[in-house]
């Protein structure tokens, strides 16, 4: 019971963002506990680190000045980690989910030893980790973004990510600490969690698409990740667009990853292995370039009938753009708008309900960090006392 009541103290004060001005009287008139009761709690909270309590400027009124509470911006935090195809990631970020630490590093990770990219992208979380402590910040938590398949059955288990070339790898059998390992999660869930979490819209159920190497799409539902039956959901990438199309390495044919994914895109642009190739082909669309054109237009088709299907089905609130989708939104809104508007035919689609995110090719690295400081609110008895 006290652990639910430390979660409720602290998640209210921190879902009031981080100049919140709450006394300890106004906690306990939103939380429906006892002033003493919340009293004890907030105690302990500010002996854990998570909160801190301040005198605020005099009102004006006869009495001693009030004292209001904040979630702290030192203290504990939460480290996310990304092993992408083509890079490394680390992000800290504080309580208050403000970002304090990033890195990212530009690597080819595609078919090297799960041994060796986990060993670098643990090596980056230590310089990363370092670099906060040198802030005041201590972390409490860890989360590793990777492009595949975590189950829901087998926590701790990445099963497939196809353009890694990884297949049934723990992290936790290569991390050089093994008080420091992570835990894996899927990075379009992330992306879509970071999504739901930081940005300004009032969206409680979308589909969020992004792309790297693959296509990799999440669901959110009711404000809440939609992981399927086994943890396998968003597998958008491959819903066939072209049923006797090109062949896809997962052995069905006519995958929208084959027309919308990143490398087929780069293909049909004639941008294959250039250093920022995502930055590159917007920066030639941007130029008019016929051939980046029209690779985007053929993207954004096949793109537009594959979330074509997951509006009829499941008719979300929003569809939302991430990763590199985001950055190339300018050149791939029209088409898929256009297929929207021919094939959801049986309900209202507003144009305005496709949007790019906010959050680019940040979104993954973020979310991984942001579940984190989540889930040390949601139980602050993981915190320790000072």
């Amino acid at each position: 019971m006290r652990r639910q009541n430390l979660a409720v103290v602290l998640g209210t004060i921190a879902g009031q963002g981080p100049l919140t001005g709450l006394s300890r009287a106004d906690v306990a008139g939103l939380t429906g506990l006892t002033r003493a009761a919340v009293s004890s709690l907030v105690d302990e909270l500010i002996g854990r680190g998570a909160l801190t309590e301040a005198e605020t400027a005099p009102s004006g009124r006869v009495g001693r000045p009030g004292r209001a509470l904040a979630v702290s911006d030192r203290g504990p935090a939460g480290l996310g980690l990304e092993v992408g195809v083509t890079h490394l990631g680390a992000c800290v970020v504080d309580l208050r989910g403000e970002p304090r630490v990033w890195r990212r590093v530009e690597q080819a990770n595609a078919g090297r030893p799960a041994g060796e990219v986990l060993a670098e992208v643990a090596a980056l979380g230590a310089e990363a980790q370092a670099e906060a402590a040198g802030l005041g910040l201590r972390v409490e938590g860890r989360v590793l973004a990777v492009p595949g398949v975590v189950p829901s059955a087998e926590p701790g288990l990445v099963e497939h990510a196809p353009n890694l070339g990884w297949h049934a790898v723990r992290p936790a059998d290569h991390w050089p600490d093994p008080d420091a390992v992570p835990e894996p999660e899927n990075e379009a869930n992330l992306g879509a969690l970071a999504e739901y979490w930081q940005a300004e819209h009032d969206a409680e159920t979308f589909v969020h698409v992004s792309a790297e190497a693959g296509i990799g799409a999440a669901l959110i539902v009711d404000g809440q990740l939609f992981r399927g039956a086994r943890g396998f959901a968003g597998e958008l990438g491959h819903i066939p667009v072209h049923p006797d199309g090109l062949p896809c390495p997962c052995g069905s044919r006519g995958c929208l990853e084959q027309y919308a994914g990143e490398a087929a895109v780069l293909r049909e642009a004639g941008l294959a292995g250039a250093g920022d190739p995502v930055a590159l082909l917007a920066e030639r669309a941007g130029a008019g370039d016929p051939a980046a054109l029209r690779a985007l237009d053929r993207a954004g088709r096949a793109l537009g009938l594959a979330l074509a299907s997951a509006v009829n089905l499941i008719d979300p609130d929003a569809l939302v753009l991430g990763g590199a989708y985001a950055e190339l939104a300018d050149w791939l809104l029209p088409a898929v708008r256009a297929e929207l508007a021919a094939r959801v035919t049986v309900r209202p689609w507003p144009p305005g309900a496709l949007r790019p995110s906010a959050l680019g090719r940040r979104g993954a690295l973020l979310g991984a960090a942001l579940l984190t400081t989540r889930q040390l609110i949601a139980d602050p008895t993981r915190l320790p006392l000072a």
